[in-house]
């Protein structure tokens, strides 16, 4: 019996069969003008892209150039790559240009589709941003690509990790950038830490298309990217909150060691308000009020060190240092740290040196960093599954572009064994079969402790020659899975392997050239040579094809389908014939989510015996409705992240306005004056009550505060002594008095001067200001859950808090700033100084599945200068400044004096 549904689809196609019959027209309108094309010479075909541009600026649009663009990277595709794009390969691109995702099937050459709309897009000259998931991916496309970009006259570019500035500058100036999602998230926030508009790298965010968009955009969006720096040295208030702690009796704390939370009781919440009062740390009526988020972070710490945290269970002390022990294999994990105050709380316990903690100075989140695009574009072989999450976060349409032959894959029913110890035993016969009769089998496991033991396990059996791939060394990797179709040929993969380079029955020609024959200079006995490798190649492919194309064969179901449709999508590529099939325990991680114990009493009631599998489509059925409740699950977590780091982006994005407007201001002046006339009213405002009596004025703590804060003396108690003096008078005269001062120091300075020491001055109080900022938010968001259990929602005290934080911090910007301006004094040319420089910087982002930091060990970041800007010692003049490049400012001063740089001409005061 047919549904009303599968009628409609029958009869109309379905959503997806329309949205692609919607691009064959234009299809066959770029195959018409393929002859015209064809006829043209290098550089007519060349002198396309010049005629394009000049249509564009006469004020047709992207989409009115289309099919003729299309149709010149067709052509010069061929001609540059000897590939020529298939009609289905222009669908994709089309897909791209619309800002959807287009999921094409592994090995139907998403590569070379993404160059038609980069072609397209990059003639508007904004810049075209290719996302890959690797460095030697982004050099691999970009090496490969620049033939046929430079073919049209366009430049291209890429990012990979350890690039200068000047470097990074020119790649992001190219007409097309590759690059990872890191390196270009990370140089978003780098430049909105650069105090010069011109040291910025990056010029704005156009287009991007990002390839395997399932995995930047879901699988690493879980955690975003940060850059962090040493904080100031907080060891006593760790000290002073540790000592604390041992006043408390059992009334005064919860823990609950399953969850690993210790939280404070009503009366020991009262108790530690007093002791705080007692030690001057404590501000408001609550402990709970929002001036204290930081005090409260520390204490719940303190509180973990104490009643969570066993000396020699979960951390040992050696050699005066807190290293942690892994709670899974009990080993000691030296080096690694607890995040956010923990592992000081631990150390200030311990009686040990307390190390500096590192502060956030920047982050940002994939989902908020993609979004900025004007246009995002995704490709992939698997993304349907994740369709809703792509349309709800980003507003990404997932369209799936028909292969260019059919699919000749044979997908088997799952077979389940009891135990993994059988599992793998049938696994082992399995692949000792299939490589029998030559045929070529891929392992996946999920992760790569058990790619060892399955390996391991093989070994034991007498199998020896296979690969094992862990996605550690991407280069290399490449290579073996590019050879994995060879008859025969056993290689085992986690789920990150194999990307970026599909396996091709009987081996990758190309790969296997440049490995065997990569030293050898061309001539007759190098093409003779590449000749025969070319023949082999083929006749181990009908060797490969004679048994059977490539066998995936997957030792576990993971927790989400789309993993597992990759893996399945390496078989069966451009119509060649395959099969997989998934070998299952009842003691698998994803089984056991969803009841398996009732499962196996079951099955051992039916008689299944030792060593024999259940098959049956019921089974595939169950696991697909269990994969679904986890990706779900998953789902709510990303999101509930997004929506919390939403707030914090939004935020993000008018500070960041504020500094490009701040580096862009010729003159600064009238924002600096809107700053003091501010502070001289809050002042005003805070001593002063509306309406009140003069005798109730607070006149000589008004004379104290504007002494702090704008460095002025003035007579205000006899001011306020004067008949019919009104609070305007007052707020006029120290205004006037102010204005005068700020006016006496500008001519002093000079106008280009005064304009460079205030923009210093907004600048480097604005990122102060800022990263304390975001430690408070770090510290709002980690207690700000426990609203939950007074019925009031998280997120909306997050929401308000947040504001009201983020307001306290404008209103201290302009008093800090005021105060700064009103005492700053020169002390040498402020023109010839270098711009400030930025503080040592790390790079972070955690990896979702495995926890481990991507860039743990890596260098340093100098994030403000680069290597090549500072000038050697010997050619630096001692009497010419403009010799001596970028100075350190606590290197001695060049000119000889003695001094720090900074003491010297790289002061002002």
């Amino acid at each position: 019996m047919v549904s009303l549904g599968g009628l409609a689809r029958k009869v109309f196609g379905s959503s997806n069969d329309r949205r692609v019959k919607g691009f064959r027209p234009r299809v066959a309108a770029i195959n018409a003008l393929e002859d015209e094309m064809k006829a043209l010479s290098d550089e007519a075909l060349r002198g396309k892209t010049e005629e394009f541009r000049k249509e564009l600026a006469a004020g047709k649009s992207l989409d009115d150039i289309l099919v003729p663009a299309f149709a010149v990277a067709r052509e010069a595709s061929q001609r540059a790559l000897g590939m020529r794009p298939f009609d289905v390969q222009l669908i994709g691109g089309m897909v791209l240009h619309d800002g959807c995702i287009a999921e094409m099937k592994t090995g139907e050459g998403k590569t070379l589709v993404a160059t038609l709309p980069v072609y397209l897009n990059a003639l508007s000259g904004k810049g075209v941003h290719v996302v890959t998931v690797n460095d030697y991916l982004a050099k691999r496309d970009s090496e490969w690509m620049a033939r046929l970009y430079g073919f049209l006259g366009l430049t291209t570019g890429v990012i990979v990790h350890g690039m200068s500035d000047e470097e990074r500058r020119a790649a992001y100036a190219c007409d097309v950038t590759y690059g990872t999602n890191n390196e270009l998230g990370f140089d978003y926030l780098r430049d909105n830490m650069k105090y010069e508009r011109d040291q910025m790298v990056q010029r704005g965010h156009s287009f991007a298309i990002v390839d395997e968009v399932d995995s930047i955009l879901i699988d690493e969006a879980r955690t975003p990217l940060i850059i962090s720096g040493p904080l100031d040295d907080r060891s006593e208030l760790y000290n002073k909150i540790d000592t604390f702690i041992p006043h408390l009796v059992e009334d005064d704390y919860e823990v609950d060691e399953k969850q690993r939370t210790a939280t404070f009781t009503e009366e020991g919440t009262e108790k530690m308000e007093n002791m705080l009062r007692e030690a001057g740390l404590f501000k408001g009526d609550s402990l709970y009020d929002i001036e204290n988020v930081a005090i409260v972070h520390h204490l719940n710490n303190a509180l973990k060190a104490h009643k969570l945290f066993q000396r020699d269970k979960d951390y040992i002390v050696r050699n005066g240092e807190i290293v942690i022990i892994d709670e899974f294999t009990g080993r000691m994990m030296p080096g690694r740290r607890f995040s956010e105050g923990l592992h000081q709380s631990l150390e200030a316990k311990e009686n040990v040196a307390i190390q500096p903690e590192n502060q956030t100075l920047a982050s940002i989140t994939f989902q908020n960093y993609f979004r900025m695009y004007d246009k995002l574009a995704g490709m992939t072989g698997t993304a349907s599954t994740e369709a809703e999450e792509f349309g709800n976060i980003y507003g990404l349409e997932v369209i799936e572009i028909p292969t260019n032959l059919p699919i000749q894959r044979l997908d088997e029913d799952d077979e389940v064994y009891r135990t993994v110890e059988e599992k793998f035993k049938a696994i082992v016969r399995e692949i000792k079969e299939a490589s029998a009769k030559g045929q070529p089998i891929l392992v996946g496991t999920t992760s790569i402790e058990k790619s060892e033991f399955l390996a391991e396990r093989l070994r034991q059996e007498g199998v020896k020659d296979f690969e094992v791939l862990n996605a550690r060394h991407h280069e290399r990797e490449a290579f073996i899975v590019a050879q994995a179709g060879k008859p025969g040929a056993i290689t085992i993969a986690t789920n990150m392997a194999g990307r970026g380079t599909d396996i091709q029955l009987g081996g990758n020609p190309d790969m296997r050239i440049a490995e065997e024959l990569g030293d050898m200079e061309a001539g007759p006995e190098r093409d003779a040579k590449e000749q025969a490798i070319r023949e082999d190649v083929k006749k181990l492919k009908e060797q490969a094809l004679a048994a059977g194309g490539l066998y995936v064969l997957a030792t576990e179901r993971h927790e989400s389908r789309r993993i597992d449709n990759q893996l399945r999508g390496r078989s069966g590529r451009q119509g060649d014939p395959g099969r997989s099939k998934f070998f299952l325990s009842l003691q698998d991680d994803l089984m056991r989510i969803f009841g398996s114990d009732r499962m196996d009493g079951m099955l051992q009631k039916l008689g299944l015996k030792e060593d024999e599998a259940i098959v049956h489509p019921w089974i595939n059925k169950a696991l697909e409705k269990a994969q679904k409740k986890v990706e779900a699950r998953n789902f709510d977590i990303r999101k509930n992240l997004l929506k919390f780091d939403d707030v914090m982006n939004d935020q993000r994005k008018v500070v960041f306005e504020q500094r490009i407007e701040l580096m862009d201001g010729e003159n600064l002046s009238e924002t600096v004056a809107e700053m003091r006339q501010d502070t001289v009213d809050d002042l005003v405002a805070r001593h002063i009550p509306e309406k009140a009596y003069a005798e109730q004025w607070e006149t000589k703590e008004l004379r104290e505060a504007v002494q702090a804060s704008l460095n002025l003396d003035l007579p205000i108690e006899e001011w306020a002594q004067e008949e019919g003096i009104a609070e305007d008078d007052i707020r006029e005269r120290i205004t006037e008095a102010t204005e005068a001062a700020a006016k006496d120091r500008a001519e002093r300075f000079g106008p280009d001067i005064m304009t460079y020491v205030e923009k210093s001055i907004l600048l480097q109080t604005l990122d102060h200001l800022w990263r304390e900022h975001l430690v408070n938010l770090d510290h709002l968001r980690s207690v700000v859950g426990f609203r939950g259990y007074a019925q009031r929602d998280p997120l909306n005290e997050y929401k308000t808090e947040a504001f009201e934080l983020f307001q306290a911090m404008l209103s201290n910007l302009r008093q800090v700033v005021t105060s700064q301006l009103m005492r700053v004094e020169l002390v040498r040319e402020a023109a010839d100084a270098p711009p400030p420089e930025a503080p040592d910087m790390q790079a972070h982002h955690i990896d979702g599945s495995t926890g481990e930091d991507e860039f743990a060990g890596g260098d340093t970041m100098t994030l403000a200068r680069s290597e090549s800007s500072v000038v050697p010692a010997e050619e630096r003049d001692p009497n010419d400044p403009t010799t001596w490049g970028k100075v350190g400012r606590n290197e001695a001063c060049p000119c000889g004096s003695g001094k720090k740089y900074k003491h010297c001409h790289g002061a002002f005061a």
